[in-house]
């Protein structure tokens, strides 16, 4: 996965097309991530204790990798992820302006 925690996305498929946020917790294994307030989904939480009610809370539910885009922070455009590899280090590199993003 190309992406990690902290990086700052443009969403391209989905309810919330269009929006921006950065990455909270990202899934390699499964391929998903979390964006922090969007894709937001209702929970209906029961009361724990007697005399408590019921509420609806909102949680951000994971999106699919493919369904976003990174922010570069130098170009401020929505752009694709390379790499270029040295010796003994890989960079992730912006694709349109070939900025170095770690």
């Amino acid at each position: 996965m190309k992406v990690k925690k902290g990086d700052k996305v443009l969403i391209t498929q989905g309810k919330d097309r269009g929006k921006s946020g950065t990455i909270l917790r990202a899934s390699p294994k499964e391929g998903k991530l979390i964006v922090e307030g969007l894709n937001l989904i209702t929970r209906h939480v029961k009361p724990r204790k007697a005399g408590e009610k019921g509420q609806k809370i909102k949680t951000p539910s994971p999106l699919h990798v493919s369904n976003i885009k990174i922010i570069c922070p130098k170009c401020k455009k929505a752009s694709r992820i390379g790499y270029l590899v040295d010796k003994s280090k890989k960079s992730r590199i912006c694709k349109k302006c070939q900025t170095i993003l770690d």
